[in-house]
């Protein structure tokens, strides 16, 4: 498993740990009485890059069957933000994982604006962001044929029971949600074999009294940690939407903007991919080791969606 919070777990705490969606989901991929090898290396806050350098060289000798790659919110959230950048490094994990024979599990996400409740002109350029990124989790998910699932839908992100005190990280329910998600799809194609996921809690919720306590000690720390990058961007960014709107012209020209970049990054991905099939480059990710990609089957061409 690769990616960031969400799939390291965060918000489902068992026994002083984090477990999550992944874990979940491991333990109902192999028939009853068979073991699953399991890895996970996510980390909370992982960035495209962070995945795309340290946990692709660990997955890629592991030599997965299925491998998750979740990530890009935390992109969002820092100043450096470049959807070009993150659409290639993604499309190389991708890949690499691929050529190799590994099924892709993606998601798309929630935009962090929206489910923090900032007010609009911090939350406009937040929800831009989020779906240039998950524009190109669609178009990569599509490229691979991944099992993908769709966590940007208001049916998910409006049931509040699915959500941790923080509201940006799913609680146990939603990660039994996510994790039931992914099982569904995955058997669909044969792959999950043991029973899926209960939907229930083990465990009560967190009190209320419980939850501010999280937000006032490492609720606080996780967003004083991010605002040292992301408050300066946001309000250079929340002026410009102000000054637009001042001005007359409304948001268009900022949309306009973000969609002419997607459509330079989709279009450079699109480009190095037509590069290495007439080139016939082996993709490399393990020092020593290179492979090409195996030849794909029909029912590898059509992402599962769900």
């Amino acid at each position: 498993m690769l990616g960031d919070s969400l799939s390291e777990g965060v918000g489902d705490r068992v026994d002083g740990a984090w477990r999550g969606w992944a874990a979940l989901l491991a333990d109902g991929l192999a028939p009853d009485g068979e073991e699953t090898a399991f890895l996970n290396l996510a980390v909370s806050g992982a960035l495209s890059g962070d995945v795309a350098g340290e946990q692709a060289r660990r997955a890629l000798a592991f030599r997965p069957h299925l491998a998750s790659v979740v990530v890009g919110v935390n992109d969002t959230l820092r100043r450096t933000f470049d959807i070009a950048l993150l659409a290639r490094r993604l499309d190389r994990v991708c890949g690499d994982l691929d050529a190799l024979g590994a099924v892709l599990l993606t998601a798309c996400l929630p935009d962090p604006g929206r489910m923090l409740g900032l007010p609009p002109p911090l939350a406009r350029p937040l929800a831009r962001r989020q779906r240039s990124v998950n524009a190109v989790v669609h178009a990569l998910s599509a490229r691979y044929g991944a099992v993908h699932l769709h966590l940007a839908d208001r049916a998910w992100t409006d049931d509040r029971t699915l959500w941790s005190a923080d509201r940006l990280h799913p609680g146990e329910r939603g990660h039994r949600a996510v994790a039931a998600g992914f099982h569904r799809l995955l058997a669909d194609r044969g792959l999950a074999h043991g029973a899926p996921p209960a939907p229930d809690p083990d465990r009560p919720p967190p009190t209320r009294a419980e939850s501010l306590l999280w937000l006032a000690t490492a609720g606080t720390g996780w967003v004083l940690r991010r605002s040292r990058d992301l408050l300066p961007q946001l309000l250079l960014l929340a002026a410009a939407e102000l000054r637009h709107r001042a001005g007359g012209t409304g948001t268009g020209p900022l949309d306009a903007h973000a969609d002419d970049a997607l459509a330079a990054a989709l279009a450079s991905v699109t480009a190095n991919r037509a590069s290495a099939h007439r080139t016939g480059t082996n993709r490399t990710a393990v020092p020593g080791t290179a492979w090409a990609a195996a030849p794909r089957s029909a029912s590898r061409t059509t992402p599962t969606t769900g």
